[in-house]
């Protein structure tokens, strides 16, 4: 299934664990993470070899065409992770915990996290905060729910901070975002993402805590890093964030591949022969054939 640049010669398929995702702090390689919301895009992706797949509540944007991610629910998470883990022969999946579904107590987190473990497929879950969530991921680590951590732009803080802003940028904001950090690690995080950071505040971050760090929009010196898949592979429109690089411009394939299925459809040229059924040959036909 994977190609030989990803997995050596008859090495079997084998699930990257939690256990391993922190290894990698020390002994490498950097971590890839890349964001899935169906069974299609995650048995691509894992065939491509990524350690990670996040089905992120930004599936609120990228497949329902929300302005944000606060409307997702812990339903809405559960059926998309339910799809990926089909396709996740070897990546880990973990699945982000939606606006409200943690806020409100430890008791109302471990209920989400557990709901999204069982019904949802996922091996982890992802929470925005710092300080103030740390009690919860204490709670959920305790009681065997491996849990990621996410500082310095939190989207479900939208309104909050006033956009989709870089944080970081004052000597006060990068402090909090290391306490934030520090207080993830101590609670028990296996990782944390470092979203929209300075590059300098995310390799101070990446110093300051033993667990991976996974950068999005905060420079090489993470211990990995991650996009949203609709973004890597060029399929988003409109305006696009300083950090997303498109490697591929799978979009304009999508459209100029249904543009020429439209041309053929009614010029009546598809479909010919080769992609029709032919009926069976009548029993006479058959015999004289065989004569």
């Amino acid at each position: 299934m994977y190609g030989p640049t990803h997995l050596p010669k008859g090495e079997k398929v084998r699930k990257v664990t939690v256990p391993e995702i922190r290894d990698r702090k020390s002994n490498g390689p950097s971590i890839a993470m890349v964001t899935a919301y169906d069974f299609t895009m995650a048995r691509l992706l894992d065939e491509a070899g990524v350690d990670i797949m996040l089905v992120g509540d930004s599936l609120g944007m990228v497949v329902q065409g929300l302005a944000n991610t606060l409307p997702v629910t812990v339903d809405e998470i559960c059926y998309h992770g339910r799809a990926v883990a089909r396709g996740a022969q070897r990546a880990h999946v973990v699945g982000d915990m939606p606006f409200m579904s943690f806020q409100v107590s430890a008791t109302q987190a471990i209920e989400s996290a557990g709901k999204m473990m069982k019904e949802g497929a996922f091996e982890s879950v992802k929470i925005e905060g710092g300080i103030e969530v740390a009690d919860r991921v204490a709670q959920m680590v305790n009681i065997g729910i491996p849990v990621m951590g996410h500082v310095g732009l939190v989207p479900q803080r939208v309104h909050a901070l006033g956009g989709f802003k870089v944080q970081g940028k004052t000597d006060e904001t990068a402090e909090r975002i290391i306490a934030d950090a520090v207080a993830l690690e101590q609670a028990g995080v296996y990782a944390i993402v470092l979203e929209a950071m300075p590059a300098e505040v995310a390799s101070r971050v990446t110093r300051a805590v033993s667990v991976p760090t996974i950068g999005i929009g905060a420079g090489r010196g993470c211990d990995g890093q991650v996009l949203v898949c609709t973004d890597l592979l060029g399929m988003s429109r409109g305006h696009a964030p300083r950090f997303v690089k498109r490697f591929a411009e799978v979009g304009d394939a999508v459209v100029g591949a249904t543009q020429a299925f439209i041309d053929e459809v009614r010029a009546g040229t598809f479909p010919d022969k080769e992609h029709e059924y032919q009926a069976a040959a009548p029993a006479a036909v058959r015999r004289t054939a065989s004569d």
